[in-house]
């Protein structure tokens, strides 16, 4: 009979904690102050996180691939690596969500800026201006915490 995997427990006990719970898991995993992005990304990243110190984590040429690939990918100039390492967004490819008077509007954080039904757009505030007809903060009309902010 083999033993239950504890990393199994582990994964699936995330998602019962709170989220205070879930950002001393972070202190304890990474040994640096927890991130102002949503639970949901405190999941997944403590969920890799617990993974990558059981099963052990990336190659160290596969590092150097991903390296050489983003190098590739922002063709080596520093101005677009400075927004893809931005650490005032959210990561590129996060989702945020926001239910306005009934309708839920899904906005995708791109690497120069943001999409929503399709479009591109500079700003998280020409969005929700589109959204509401009224000038808002972007960042707070979609409930996103700038690294540093006071809860």
């Amino acid at each position: 009979m083999t033993k239950p995997d504890p990393t199994l427990a582990r994964l699936a006990a995330l998602k019962t904690m709170t989220t205070p719970e879930l950002k001393q898991q972070w202190r304890e995993l990474f040994e640096i102050e927890p991130p102002a992005f949503n639970r949901r990304y405190l999941e997944s990243r403590l969920a890799y996180r617990i993974q990558e110190l059981s099963y052990g984590g990336l190659k160290p040429e596969t590092i150097e691939r991903l390296d050489a690939l983003g190098e590739r990918l922002d063709g080596g100039r520093a101005d677009i690596r400075r927004k893809r390492a931005d650490h005032e967004r959210p990561i590129a490819g996060t989702r945020l969500i926001r239910e306005w008077q009934g309708v839920e509007h899904t906005v995708t954080v791109l690497v120069d800026g943001y999409e929503w039904q399709g479009r591109p757009y500079k700003s998280l505030s020409a969005i929700a201006r589109a959204i509401t007809g009224t000038r808002w903060n972007g960042w707070t009309f979609f409930g996103v915490r700038r690294p540093g902010a006071k809860t």
